[in-house]
């Protein structure tokens, strides 16, 4: 199901748009999206963070894997649509009904709000779901626009994690 919000709809990802980007297809992706890319995204980076699994993980369980994951398109007009960035869960939630997730927008698109619109439609269309008991996000200390936008909509810090490289997390929550 399409979520729209005033400037965005959020398309769910699919596993043949996975395979487009993670293969490197771009017109297919585009296709897929039915909206322009931007230049620089997807890249690979982007994807490694994007998708932490293989796509042999992803094409075993697809529906659980790419859980609640969605596609940020702009709609600046009736004629431009463009992918400006995305909103993923970490897969189906288990049993402790806790939904984790990710989000980013393309360099040329930040510092719009668009981050902020589309997470706040992903927390409210999670809590939906039966059995979600919290949403919870994890950002660097750091990253001060990935903190304004667990800020505006309305997220706790809970604690913090280890990143296995660039040192520690800090994890947030929401819970209805």
């Amino acid at each position: 199901m399409t979520l729209r919000t005033p400037r965005l709809e959020l398309v769910p990802i699919t596993l043949p748009m996975v395979e487009a980007v993670m293969l490197g297809r771009r017109s297919d992706a585009e296709a897929l999206a039915n909206a322009q890319m931007p230049e620089r995204w997807p890249n690979h980076e982007l994807i490694e963070r994007a998708f932490t699994v293989s796509l042999d993980a992803i094409r075993a369980d697809p529906e659980g894997r790419l859980w609640g994951g969605r596609v940020l398109i702009a709609r600046a007009d009736r004629s431009e649509r463009r992918v400006v960035g995305s909103v993923v869960f970490a897969g189906r939630p288990g049993t402790d009904g806790v939904a984790e997730m990710a989000y980013g927008v393309e360099e040329a698109s930040q510092g719009r709000g668009y981050a902020t619109e589309a997470v706040t439609a992903c927390v409210a269309w999670a809590f939906e779901q039966p059995g979600i008991q919290a949403v919870r996000a994890t950002t660097f200390e750091w990253h001060i626009p990935s903190l304004r936008v667990i800020e505006k909509v309305g997220m706790s810090r809970v604690g913090v994690r280890a990143h296995e490289t660039m040192g520690e997390l800090v994890v947030y929550e929401i819970r209805p």
